[in-house]
């Protein structure tokens, strides 16, 4: 007992070190202070998730303390929802990789938007946010495609190292792929293979050698930067709005677009019915990053999307899937400071559907 109490207290009193010096890396009942003096790299790991490898993984990071970006391909996320849940509770970032894996350039604009709109509903189902980083299949792009990417708020996110998995890399040359990376550098790697798997304890302890630590993907350069606790492709995200937050109600503010109108089923709100239906205000920041959390629906089973645009720039998107009223949330999301105009804007209606928006709460 006398022994166990030591433990924790020992844990306890490098958690508060940790706090002030930077990273963790937690192994069982013992937590203390990683040097990532060297900088970050960026762990990602494409295809997931799968039933047959996915826990394995993320146990594997888990236990070896790294955190890496899963670029989820949307079938996987649709089909296994709870592992992609796992991602985000494991400290996971999530991207998206389109939806069924295709060479994105051969593709229409409209095919394109397709893979990529279907995987940001089926991640944001799982998890409450829709990711901010895009990966393309392949590494194949094109100015259409980076089209797309912005039109959706995603940063594409290449790799400066590939590990070679997917081409029969043993562990040892995928330990060795870890080894040249240098700070801000992002690595290629796979959530399928065993080689891949069994590299995870080498690979945290070559960069523990190296004085560097596994980081997220900044959704400004798409480089690897230091974690800031987000959790969803460079900014993270919960089904539940923020605790303390300044909450503006739909119906307060200007209505512009051609059809939108005040609603009082399901909720008391406002509909945008048609695409550039709008509601604004203007809000004033004393800091510049913020989360946003946005009640609201679709108005039948179809999926509904409403852009999130602060000073004329799209931040991101909500996606609501069915008629039953939701909240989704969008983290660390950069405002600038001052007065900003705050719209929220329907896009990509193609008739189908209307969006009700309910609230929209800033933390």
């Amino acid at each position: 007992m006398f022994k166990t109490k030591v433990k924790r207290w020992a844990a306890i009193g490098t958690l508060a070190v940790s706090l002030i010096t930077g990273s963790l890396v937690v192994s069982g009942d013992e937590a203390f202070a990683a040097d990532c003096s060297n900088g970050y790299v960026g762990l990602t790991y494409d295809d997931g998730p799968n039933p047959s490898n996915t826990t394995n993984l993320l146990n594997a990071l888990k236990q070896n303390g790294l955190r890496a970006t899963m670029f989820n391909l949307g079938q996987n996320a649709a089909n296994n929802p709870s592992l992609v849940q796992a991602q985000v509770a494991a400290g996971m970032w999530v991207g998206n990789h389109s939806y069924t894996h295709p060479h994105m350039t051969s593709l229409s604009s409209a095919q394109m938007s397709s893979e990529i709109t279907r995987t940001q509903q089926a991640i944001q189902s799982a998890t409450g946010s829709a990711p901010k980083l895009f990966r393309p299949p392949y590494g194949e792009t094109n100015a259409t495609l980076k089209s797309v990417e912005a039109q959706n708020g995603l940063t594409e996110v290449i790799w400066n190292v590939d590990s070679g998995d997917w081409n029969g890399a043993s562990t040892a040359q995928i330990v060795a792929a870890v080894g040249r990376m240098q700070n801000g550098d992002v690595i290629l790697m796979h959530d399928q293979y065993q080689t891949t798997l069994q590299a995870i304890p080498q690979i945290a302890q070559n960069l523990a050698s190296r004085k560097m630590c596994a980081g997220m993907i900044s959704t400004s350069t798409g480089r690897a930067v230091a974690p800031d606790g987000g959790s969803t492709g460079g900014g993270g995200g919960t089904t539940n709005p923020p605790s303390t937050a300044t909450r503006t109600e739909a119906e307060s503010m200007t209505k512009a677009g051609q059809y939108t109108g005040n609603i009082s089923s399901p909720f008391t709100g406002v509909a945008l019915y048609a695409n550039n239906d709008l509601v604004k205000f203007t809000q004033n920041f004393t800091t510049g990053t913020h989360s946003f959390s946005l009640r609201g629906a679709s108005s039948n089973s179809s999926m509904a999307r409403v852009d999130l645009k602060i000073g004329g720039v799209t931040k991101g998107s909500f996606y609501y899937g069915g008629s039953s009223p939701a909240v989704y949330t969008i983290n660390n999301v950069s405002t600038g400071t001052g007065n900003q105009e705050i719209q929220l804007v329907c896009t990509t209606d193609n008739g189908t559907w209307d969006v009700y928006l309910d609230y929209l709460e800033i933390n």
